[in-house]
């Protein structure tokens, strides 16, 4: 069989792409995958390395602004979209695909949209509890539509089109022990490692609290600590620690622009800190980890931080508002859980109990029955 995966703009939306091909090729090890992303964004460096091809289309984003130059760039971005819809719709008529699945970012609405022109079987999954735009626009258009809650049902006219499977991670995070994980990335296995990562392009304002909090970790005992900072603002913050003549490794801490091996970095963790994406939290829940959540208040209907309060309630996640607190606050906060054994571990089974194990398999089936109802 044959497979075209649309993605786009951050590695929530490519990780779950990533983790629905690799169970297909599982599943089918003859199949033919074949991907689409937005030209210049990150799936363009992340496909690959994990051995896809991937098509580059022209995609940009919609500005929800009223000045002339929030309306001209709308205007392009249309523009965009048919450019990149005729160019999808060349690739799919080539490549002959018997499904074509998306799972986020403005790139699947020329992919999904050329390919349901054609009379190709369709799904989109949506991972967050409310729906992007492209997913609200493909809604109509797509065969099924995949959800990650039960609650985001609501927002959805056509029922009989959803199926509630949970958010899919990859295979690798079942890899690893954390004992094997420290051993192979050089941590010690008695002392605690503490994760801070605020997303696959960075957040300014949690890099600047972390760059305040590492003057007051030096020489300290307490913990290891892996800081992903983010392409976006990592020749900021590796120049201001230059500037302040920061030492971190005198502070116990690996500085990164982004994490590439995830599943053991994760599996590796006794903590940690990051936003609350969904394919973040479904990651989070698999792996049953402790995590102090801070939503970023920069998405729409504040989603994150309704999806940070569901682990707040089970009690497998702290939650830091944006703004509410300081490096000095965060690094007690820190210090107080690792501390803490029994809560972690209590921590940590509340995270293991939202799991859904079975998303991916779940996803696969709706895939391959859609193949199937086409070749009849």
């Amino acid at each position: 069989m044959k497979f075209i995966l649309a993605c786009g703009g951050t590695a929530g939306h490519v990780n779950p792409a990533l983790a629905i091909a690799g169970r297909l090729k599982e599943l089918m090890p003859d199949s033919q995958f074949l991907f689409m992303g937005a030209e210049g964004k990150m799936e363009m460096e992340l496909v690959p390395r994990e051995g896809y091809e991937i098509v580059p289309l022209k995609i940009t984003n919609l500005s929800r602004g009223k000045s002339f130059s929030a309306l001209n760039h709308n205007f392009k971005s249309v523009k965009n979209v048919i450019a990149s819809t005729a160019k999808a719709k060349k690739v799919i008529k080539e490549f002959k695909p018997d499904v074509v699945i998306g799972t986020g970012g403005y790139v699947c609405y020329p992919v999904l949209r050329a390919a349901a022109s054609l009379h190709i079987p369709t799904a989109v999954h949506e991972s967050n509890a409310v729906p992007g735009l492209t997913t609200k626009l493909l809604s109509k258009k797509v065969d099924k539509i995949m959800l990650g809650f039960e609650d985001s049902k609501q927002h959805y006219p056509c029922p009989e089109k959803i199926s509630v499977t949970g958010t899919p991670v990859r295979g690798d995070f079942a890899l690893y022990t954390q004992s094997s994980a420290k051993s192979e990335l050089g941590f010690s296995k008695d002392k605690p490692l503490v994760v801070s990562v605020w997303g696959s392009l960075g957040a300014e304002h949690m890099n600047d609290i972390m760059e305040k909090m590492l003057p007051k970790m030096e020489g300290q005992q307490d913990f290891n600590l892996i800081h992903s900072i983010g392409s976006r603002y990592y020749k900021k913050f590796t120049e201001q620690l230059q500037k302040k003549k920061i030492n971190p490794s005198l502070c116990g801490v690996e500085i990164r622009e982004y994490i590439y091996d995830m599943p053991r970095v994760m599996a590796a963790a006794d903590l940690i800190m990051c936003r609350a994406g969904a394919s973040t939290i479904s990651e989070l829940c698999y792996m049953g980890k402790p995590v102090i959540i801070v939503p970023s208040p920069n998405v729409t209907n504040n989603h994150q931080e309704k999806n940070a309060r569901v682990l707040e309630k089970t009690g497998g996640a702290v939650v830091m508002t944006e703004g509410d607190f300081d490096e000095d606050s965060l690094l007690s906060k820190i210090r107080e859980l690792i501390s803490d054994k029994d809560k972690l571990s209590e921590m940590s089974k509340a995270m293991r109990s939202l799991a859904v194990d079975k998303a991916c398999d779940s996803i696969c089936d709706i895939i391959l029955e859609l193949a199937r109802q086409n070749r009849k």
